[in-house]
This record gives C-alpha cells, structure tokens and sequence, in this order.
C-alpha cells in the first residue's frame, strides 16, 4: 500500500485524537531517537512515544531477542502453563525492587495493571470478611488509565468526565504538586495532609487501599510532589491498615532518576504496577507486584476466594523476552546526562523566555508552563520534534539513547520559538 492511500483511506480512529481537526503524520520508519515520515523528514521523539521508549526505537538487542523467542515459543495459555520467560523476567525484577514486594500478576498494559491492583484489593478485604471496605482513595488530578475501574480513581483528572455517573466512591486528596523556588509547598503538604486525616477519621474503617503516581503524575502535566510527603502519606495508611498502590507505569524503569520511583520513599507500597516502558517499547506487558501477605489471602481450597482474572496474551513469552533484554540494558544505562542537560536548558529557558513558569526537573523527565503551548504543537512537528504539550505544560521525557548535545539543540530551539 503506497504512502498516499494510507493517508486517504480514513479508517483509523486514534486514540485522544479530535478526528475532525487533526493532521496526521505517516510514520515509516524510526531509528534511536528519530522517527522518520514518509517524505525521509526526521522528528526527534523527545517524549518516547508516549513514554514507552526506552532505549531508542528499533534496537537490535531488543529485536534479535525478540525474533529468537518467537522461534521457540510465541505464545501459551498462561492458566494451568507457565514459561522460562515470564519466570526469568519476573526474578530479574525481584532484585530491583523491595524485598516485601515478590509477587508478580501479568497484564497487558498500564490501565489494566491498575485495574488488577484494585481488584485484588478489594478482593484481598473481601476474603478476610470484610466487604465494607469499598471506598479508594486517589490524589487530585491523579490519571490512571481508561478502565471503569482506573477512570474512577482518576476521576479529578478531567479525562472521563462523561462517564462519571458509572464511578465507585473514590475520596480525592488535594496533590501539593510544586516546582522550582516554590515558597508555598510544605503549606500545600499540610493541608492535603490535614484533608487526608479527616478522610481517615471518618471513613478509615472502609478504606480499601490508596493509589497514587508516586512523585509525578503524568498525563495531569508532569505535576511532581516531594518524597517525604508521600511517605507521610503512607505512613498514615500503615496506622490505619490501608492498602497502597504506587502506579508507575510512567515513574518506572529509570524515568525519576532511579530504578522505579519507590527508591526515593522510604515507606513501600502494597502494590506496584508497572508498564509502558517495560519491553523498551517493542510490545504491550504490563505487571501488578505484590507482596506474600496480599498473595496469602487468595489461598483457599475455595475457588471463590481465587482471583478469577486474566488476559489472552497474558505473559506473552516474545513480550517477556523484550523485557528481558529491555532490563539488561537498563542496567548498563547511565542517566546523569539527561539530567545535566535539562538543567542546563531550563536555565537557559528561564535567561530567554521570561512567560514560562514553574519550572520543575526530576531525573530524565523536565517541564515548565506557558500559556501558548497547545498553540506551538504544530510548531514543534515543522522543527522536527515531536512534543505533544499536557494542557499549557510543555515537557520533555526523551529515550535514554538521547545525546546531550541533542538535547542542547532542542532547548535552543525552545528558546527561540518561545522567546
């Protein structure tokens, strides 16, 4: 099929896309940091294609293993079998993360892994006698993907709101977010704390769990908190026996600077979901870790008290094998210069471009604020870059194979366009 025709033939409905107005760019090809469109013209993926990209795109690491597992085992029913894959990733991933958190339940993406940690959740209080427990709590602005169940524990993110009148009860907390010489944040920490003990106080006893994007929440505009503030959150939900899940289908796999998020909380969570950027982008898995004590309490000679949920593709092996090979690089992955060169370019932004505000850097992720960001987005793709603004944030979360001088470039760029 020629290049033309696929942009004639209109049959694609695209995911958070106004088909109406949009102008859709065919994307032939990608190699490392650049995806390449029909006409040979290159874009720089500064946010890893929806921040599944790791290591950079088509990496032949990650290919050969891709194609050595699909000549051996493709695929298996994961009820009743299991495969050296989804084993050998799962123990790979046991020496990154908390000794407390050692059980591993596969999906196939991010919403559904959030979707498994609150069902197993509720389940976990259901077979301990106590089905009373049917309240969440989530933070302000918190997105955690398109399920019901994931839709109602990010209902405040202005994502669903269509389909609010389907939602279970969800508590929300104010979220302290906070950025550069901000004066204000450990006033924002105590009220949202003050709120959250009030939620406590009169609806501890029903409580089920608490889910949070530890640090950053994402889709809400890269909005950061501090990690002392969450570990006073969940050390309150320790007093009072809550369940936590930390969602870190955006924070994991070296995003913040560290491993998984969690590194830089002392408190641990419950729960952990992971995705996205878990096979280096090549292929949708996704994981809901977990710990002995939650596992236990599905144990039973009973099946009604087994947790009756599941995927076709369930640890797909080739997807584990991505995975794999995804960790192993991560490993030799040395992050520091991502980092040095948002804070040189922020810096630089904030010398040129006086309208851009609440500058904020956390490991490979930066962002900052300005009121004509939605506007630039055509802007940015005629420079050869692909940033896709969050309301008026702009940010940057680029594949870890990004060069500093790459990234000297953009900012550069940016301070043009912005100035």
């Amino acid at each position: 099929m020629s290049m033309l025709s696929l942009r004639d033939k209109k049959i694609i409905w695209h995911p958070f896309t106004q088909e109406k107005t949009a102008d859709i760019v065919i994307a032939a090809k990608a190699k490392g940091c650049y995806i390449y469109d029909e006409n040979g013209k290159a874009y720089l993926d500064l946010i890893s294609s929806w921040w599944v990209n790791l290591h950079g795109h088509a990496h032949p690491e990650i290919a050969r293993s891709i194609y050595e597992q699909s000549m051996q085992l493709e695929h298996v029913i994961f009820a009743d079998f299991t495969h050296e894959p989804a084993v050998k990733l799962c123990e790979e991933l046991k020496e990154l993360l908390p000794p407390s958190l050692n059980r591993f339940f596969f999906s196939d993406n991010g919403s559904t892994a959030v979707e498994v940690a609150l069902k197993m959740s509720y389940q976990y209080w259901c077979n301990q006698g106590q089905e009373n427990r049917k309240i969440f709590l989530s933070f302000e602005g918190g997105y955690h993907g398109d399920t019901f169940g994931a839709m109602s524990v990010g209902h405040t993110s202005k994502f669903h709101d269509v389909f609010k009148s389907f939602f279970f009860k969800v508590l929300s907390v104010p979220y302290p977010d906070t950025w550069d010489d901000d004066l204000n944040v450990e006033e924002k920490e105590q009220k949202a704390l003050n709120i959250l003990d009030q939620y406590l106080e009169e609806h501890g006893h029903k409580i089920a769990a608490l889910i949070l994007e530890p640090l950053v929440q994402g889709a809400s505009g890269m909005r950061m908190c501090r990690a002392n503030f969450i570990n006073d959150v969940i050390l309150r939900m320790r007093a009072k026996g809550i369940l936590v899940i930390f969602d870190e289908v955006m924070t994991g796999f070296g995003r913040t600077g560290t491993n998984f998020a969690l590194d830089q909380i002392n408190a641990k969570p419950d729960f952990l979901c992971l995705s996205k950027g878990i096979t280096g982008g090549f292929l949708p898995l996704a994981l809901t870790v977990t710990t002995e004590n939650v596992y236990s309490a599905f144990l039973h000679n009973e099946w009604k008290y087994a947790f009756a949920h599941g995927h076709s593709y369930t640890a797909n092996p080739i997807a584990c094998a991505a995975a794999i090979t995804s960790l192993k690089l991560l490993k030799k992955t040395n992050l520091t210069h991502i980092n040095q060169a948002h804070k040189s370019g922020i810096s630089y932004l904030k010398t040129k471009c006086p309208d851009i505000k609440h500058t904020r850097i956390l490991g490979t992720i930066s962002a900052f604020e300005i009121d004509s960001a939605q506007k630039l987005k055509p802007q940015f793709l005629a420079e050869g870059m692909l940033i896709r603004p969050l309301g008026n944030t702009i940010y940057l979360l680029p594949p870890y194979c990004i060069t500093a001088e790459e990234l000297n470039v953009v900012y550069e760029k940016l301070g043009n366009m912005l100035r």
